[in-house]
C-alpha cells in the first residue's frame, strides 16, 4: 500500500509518500480502506519531533473510509461499510478504561502520535474504535469530526459545564477547535465572543453563529471582551492559542470564570498571578481529547445537523507536503483534508 511516513524530524521536506507493507488486522481488529484524513497541528509537532515518536512513522489523526476486512471475532460491521476512526489508542481493560475514561488511561495517546496514523491507504484499528457514518456526510467532512468535536465538546461540556445564557470567549475562530466550539457554545444558547486575524475569517465565524468578533491583530482582546460584555467578563474562555493570547484570556474572565486550555500552538510558557487567580476565584483546567461517550455524543449532534464539520481545502495524499505547508500558513478555515 502507499503511505506517508516520515524518517527524520523536520521540515515538509521529510514527508516520503512510499509504498510499505499493506496493514494486517488482528483477529479483534477492522482494517479500514482510508478514503480521507484530515490534518492538525499535532502532525506539525509530531513532524517537527516530539518525545516517543518511532521512527519510521506514519501521521494523521482524523480518518474516515471503508470497512475493507474484518477480524474473526468482530461483530456489527460490514465489509463496505462507511465508517470514521475514533482518533485514539487505549488499552481498553484498565480501571480508567472501564469506567469510560479512555483519555485517562496511561496508554491513551492519539492515532497519529504514540502510534502510526492514517495517511496511509489501509489502518488496522480495534472494532471499538469505528463509527458507522450516515450517507448525508461525505468522507472528507467525516474525517473534519473527530478530534476537534470531541476536543471542544469535551472541553465546554464534561469539563467547564457550559450552561444556557452563558457568555464563551473562543480563541481562533478558524481552526478546527474553535469552529466545533462556537457551535457548540451556540447550540447551548450561549453568547459567543471568537478571536481572528483578518475580517474575512470573522465574517465566516459569524455565519456560524458567532455573536462577536476581535481581530486580534487590530484590538486587544481583553479589552473589546470587556466592552462587549460591559465591563464584566466572560464565563468560559476556550484556550488553545498558548502564550500569545494567555495573559489576554486571563483578563478575559468574570470572577469565578473557567479557562479551559488544550492547546500551546504559540509556545507552552505562560505566567499567573496566583493573587490574582485566588481572590478573583478563578478555575483553569487542562483538556486533553476526551471519552467515546463523548465522541458519540458530540457524533449524535453532528449526525442530527445541529453542529456541522467546515472543510477548507482538499489535497491528494501524495501532495502531503504541500498540505502541510498550507496549514503551516494558518491561512485556512476549517479543516484541511488529504486523500489517498
Amino acid at each position: 500500500m502507499k503511505a506517508v511516513r516520515i524518517h527524520q524530524f523536520g521540515g515538509p521536506e521529510v514527508l516520503t509518500y512510499e509504498e510499505v507493507p499493506d496493514s494486517k488486522p488482528r483477529q479483534d481488529q477492522v482494517l479500514v480502506r482510508v478514503r480521507a484524513c484530515a490534518l492538525n497541528h499535532l502532525d506539525i509537532w509530531v513532524r517537527k519531533g516530539l518525545p516517543g515518536v518511532k521512527l519510521p512513522h506514519i501521521l494523521g489523526s482524523d480518518i474516515a473510509g471503508e470497512v475493507a476486512e474484518i477480524g474473526e471475532y468482530v461483530a456489527g460491521f460490514q465489509p463496505g461499510q462507511r465508517v470514521l476512526i475514533a482518533p485514539m489508542h487505549f488499552c481498553g481493560h484498565c480501571a480508567k478504561c472501564l469506567r469510560g475514561l479512555q483519555n485517562q488511561c496511561r496508554e491513551f495517546t492519539v492515532l497519529g502520535n504514540g502510534v502510526d496514523g492514517g495517511n496511509c491507504d489501509l489502518i488496522a484499528v480495534p472494532s471499538m474504535n469505528l463509527i458507522p457514518i450516515p450517507d448525508g456526510l461525505d468522507f472528507n467532512q467525516a474525517a473534519s469530526l473527530p478530534l476537534v468535536f470531541l476536543t471542544a465538546w469535551h472541553m465546554l461540556v464534561g469539563l467547564a459545564g457550559v450552561r444556557p445564557g452563558q457568555t464563551v470567549l473562543v480563541l481562533g475562530a478558524s481552526s478546527g477547535v474553535g469552529i466545533a466550539a462556537i457551535q457548540i457554545a451556540k447550540m447551548f444558547h450561549c453568547r459567543v465572543i471568537t478571536t481572528a486575524g483578518d475580517e474575512a475569517k470573522l465574517d465566516k465565524a459569524r455565519g456560524l453563529g458567532a455573536d462577536h468578533g476581535v481581530n486580534h491583530y487590530k484590538q486587544r482582546i481583553a479589552d473589546e471582551v470587556r466592552k462587549i460584555t460591559k465591563q464584566e467578563g466572560v464565563d468560559i474562555v476556550i484556550e488553545h492559542v498558548g502564550a500569545a493570547t494567555w495573559d489576554e484570556s486571563v483578563r478575559s474572565l468574570k470572577s469565578s470564570g473557567t479557562l479551559v486550555t488544550c492547546g500551546a500552538t504559540t509556545g507552552p510558557s505562560v505566567g499567573i498571578d496566583l493573587r490574582h487567580l485566588f481572590a478573583r476565584q478563578l478555575r483553569l483546567l487542562g483538556s486533553y481529547m476526551g471519552t467515546m461517550g463523548e465522541l458519540r455524543e458530540v457524533l449524535g449532534h453532528v449526525f442530527a445537523g445541529r453542529l456541522k464539520p467546515v472543510v477548507d481545502r482538499v489535497f491528494p495524499l501524495s501532495e502531503i507536503r504541500a498540505s502541510h505547508e498550507y496549514l503551516e500558513k494558518s491561512q485556512m478555515f476549517g479543516k484541511v483534508v488529504a486523500t489517498p
